[in-house]
């Protein structure tokens, strides 16, 4: 468009978009201050420099911290993996773990089979977690470790609460309390891998101490062989490891063993209350155990059922009835019989088939349980009733068969004990006049009898190098001219002197050691009256040469020693009957005199209703010993008393507390048996006694003796003494 004058106008932009971008105000910037509209609160201020400059310190930390530390957590379970995988290369079998004992154990059993006493450590054959009672692998479970089928190997928060209560009663966190699952246990079972080396450690019990000693690096080394175990056997073979493996007291290895020992049952067949007993003896197995004290392992094992109960393995009617009925031991396990004689049995056989076995070893023996508990309940009974409180007096027990099968032996007065002193078996001391029946027998053997006459009178003898020697009588009285049954039923010394004196004292060392005295004996003439020393056990089996008629007997308690699983017999019976020593008639004759003991003279004692018995007292010098033996048609038992020391006993003779102790003996070992005669020849079978008084004596004949005769026999004891000591023949 032009103007009125015909100029165009000059060009002008429009101002509508200044126009319109002046009037609309720039919308401010949202923050995460601004204020919602129709509110009265004021933006929060822009934070100031320190602030900011802290958050990105904190935020760079952050960053540092967690970059470093997932490399280094990989790279640890990547070193936590291959060690894992490690060890898994180098576990054997699970077999091969199941028994790992380096020595085997001994099983003893009694006369009629059953198991009596074990000797190292038995191991009752191998179980698994499926066959096992359900009760029992929950007791483990409930006990030990109750996550156990919810972990791979490791509880953190069993560590974690272990370190807690270790630190709260003042240990370190690693001592004390280690918070290991039964996977960690089983790894310590197994040394973590590290086999027996003989070379290394003194023996298996120290290796096994170093296996369970802390340690930081031991406990570092267990976590990746938990997850080895984990990954190699799986939670049914690591428990079947754990309940083959732990020991649980009294020598049992594994809960098979120990449930044969405490229960006489097989692990399969436990009860509620006894499942809860065995898992409480993991704890301790030494306090725990039954055998040591039955009440503390019934309190704990209360305790067990309370956790199984607590975590749903029992109902509430099997909690109260376990409660109600805890477990008992079996007759075997409670009586604990014959320590003293297990330990003798075990002497008996090869070091390398018995105490230092590699083998199980099944010993079946002579033993009678009964009559051991006879004998034991006899001498505690006579103790506790008669012998002063405190006294320390002991004594020894020993029950036999003619035969030499020993069926019973007490060594001293606790009963209960392995590797104890024998004082049945080790002691040697003074017989006294338990002697004296061979000196009479070896003057029957050559023809005198029962009714040949010695008198009893003061005797003097002069021993080469000591000067006269003249024996004294019990009592200050003398009887002139007895029988030789009177001599020996009141324990004449004078008498027997001079009958040993009359048939030599070879011929008295010869009987005697041939019956199985075979400690040293004297030389001179006190010989006769027992100053030799010598065993209970030796002693014994002599008397039952007597009562078998004559023949030496070598006591003996093992019968055949096999390993288990094996029929082979590799050691048989090593004693029994051995060659007559003197004659049948001889031995009659001096039964019957020896009967007379307990009928009417020193052994009056010992004298049982309803049964026929025989027997002989012995008292040593100043009464340090005390002696009775003796024997019915059945059996043979000899009792000993005195102090360790040799100190003297204080009124205690032969006749007294060992003639009662062996009444008790004999009236348990005899009970259910009937009466059998003793048997013996009585005074009328035999020519009658002729004294002085009555005019010449009648020769005895020889009776089918075996050693050559010193001399002929006049009957007449007196006159031969005098012979013998005058060197001249009558």
């Amino acid at each position: 468009m032009s103007r009125k004058n015909g100029k165009k106008p000059p060009l002008v932009a429009e101002r509508r978009f200044f126009k319109n971008a002046a009037s609309k105000p720039r919308p401010a910037a949202k923050t995460r201050h601004t204020v919602k509209r129709g509110t009265n609160r004021r933006p929060a201020p822009r934070a100031i420099w320190p602030v900011r400059l802290i958050a990105g310190l904190v935020r760079f930390a952050t960053r540092v911290i967690w970059g470093i530390g997932w490399r280094l957590g990989a790279g640890g379970a990547l070193v936590l993996a291959l060690a894992s995988l490690y060890f898994y290369a180098q576990l054997p079998p699970l077999e091969k773990l199941v028994d790992a004992r380096t020595r085997g154990s001994v099983t003893l059993l009694d006369r009629n089979g059953q198991v009596f006493a074990w000797r190292g450590e038995t191991f009752g054959g191998r179980i698994t977690s499926d066959t096992v009672s359900p009760f029992l692998k929950n007791a483990v479970i409930a006990t030990e470790d109750k996550r156990f089928y919810r972990h791979l190997g490791i509880s953190p928060r069993g560590i974690a609460s272990a370190i807690r209560i270790n630190m709260r009663e003042g240990r370190g966190p690693l001592d004390g309390n280690g918070g290991s699952t039964i996977t960690q246990q089983v790894s310590k079972l197994i040394c973590l891998g590290v086999e027996y080396d003989p070379q290394k450690w003194a023996n298996e019990a120290d290796y096994e101490r170093d296996c369970r000693t802390g340690g930081v690096w031991r406990k570092i080394k267990e976590v990746p062989f938990s997850f080895a175990l984990e990954a190699k056997y799986g939670k049914a073979g690591i428990l079947s490891l754990y309940l083959n493996r732990a020991y649980l007291g009294a020598g049992a290895r594994g809960f098979e063993a120990a449930s044969q020992r405490y229960f006489g049952k097989s692990a399969n067949e436990v009860n509620p209350a006894e499942a809860a007993m065995l898992a409480g003896l993991l704890k301790a197995p030494s306090k725990y155990a039954p055998t040591a004290d039955i009440q503390r392992a019934q309190d704990r094992a209360a305790v067990v059922l309370g956790l199984m109960y607590e975590q749903d393995y029992l109902t509430r009617a099997q909690y109260e009835d376990a409660v109600a009925h805890p477990a008992q031991l079996s007759e075997a396990a409670e009586a604990r019989a014959g320590g003293y004689f297990a330990d003798w049995v075990m002497e008996s056989g090869p070091a390398f088939l018995t105490s230092d076995t590699t083998e199980d070893v099944i010993i079946r023996t002579t033993l009678d349980q009964n009559m051991q508990k006879a004998a034991e309940d006899a001498l505690a009974r006579v103790f506790d009733q008669k012998v002063k409180a405190g006294s320390k007096a002991q004594a020894a027990i020993v029950v036999m068969s003619s035969d030499g099968a020993v069926r019973a032996m007490v060594g001293g007065r606790k009963s209960q004990v392995s590797g104890a002193f024998n004082r049945a078996t080790q002691a040697k001391r003074q017989t006294g006049s338990t002697f004296k029946p061979f000196v009479y027998a070896a003057a029957l053997d050559i023809g005198y009898t029962m009714n040949s006459v010695v008198e009893d009178a003061p005797i003097t003898i002069n021993v080469p190098g000591s000067g006269d020697w003249s024996p004294k009588n019990y009592g200050p009285d003398y009887r002139g001219f007895i029988t030789l049954t009177d001599a020996l039923v009141h324990s004449v010394n004078t008498s027997t002197v001079r009958v040993s004196q009359a048939v030599g004292l070879d011929a008295v060392r010869q009987v005697a050691s041939e019956f199985g005295v075979a400690s040293d004996l004297a030389d001179g003439p006190a010989l006769a009256l027992g100053v030799s020393g010598s065993t209970l056990i030796e002693m014994t089996g002599a008397y039952a040469g007597i009562l078998n008629g004559g023949s030496s007997v070598k006591p003996y308690g093992l019968i055949e020693l096999r390993l288990q699983g094996d029929d082979t017999v590799l050691i048989g019976q090593a004693g029994g009957m051995g060659e007559r020593v003197i004659s049948e008639q001889a031995a009659r004759q001096l039964t019957y005199m020896m009967n007379q003991v307990i009928e009417r003279g020193t052994g009056r004692r010992a004298k049982l209703d309803g049964y026929q018995a025989a027997g002989k007292t012995g008292t040593t010098q100043a009464a340090r010993d005390a002696w009775f033996i003796g024997f019915t048609a059945d059996y043979v038992t000899g009792v000993w008393m005195g102090n360790d020391d040799n100190s003297p006993l204080v009124g205690v003779t032969g006749g007294g507390l060992p003639a009662e102790v062996w009444h008790e003996v004999m009236t348990g070992v005899e009970a259910g048996i009937p009466p059998t005669p003793l048997p013996m020849i009585t005074p009328e079978m035999m020519p009658p006694p002729v004294f002085p008084d009555q005019g010449t004596l009648t020769d005895t004949p020889a009776i089918n003796h075996k050693r050559p005769r010193r001399q002929e026999p006049s009957g007449n004891v007196l006159l031969d003494v005098l012979g013998a000591i005058l060197g001249k023949r009558h």
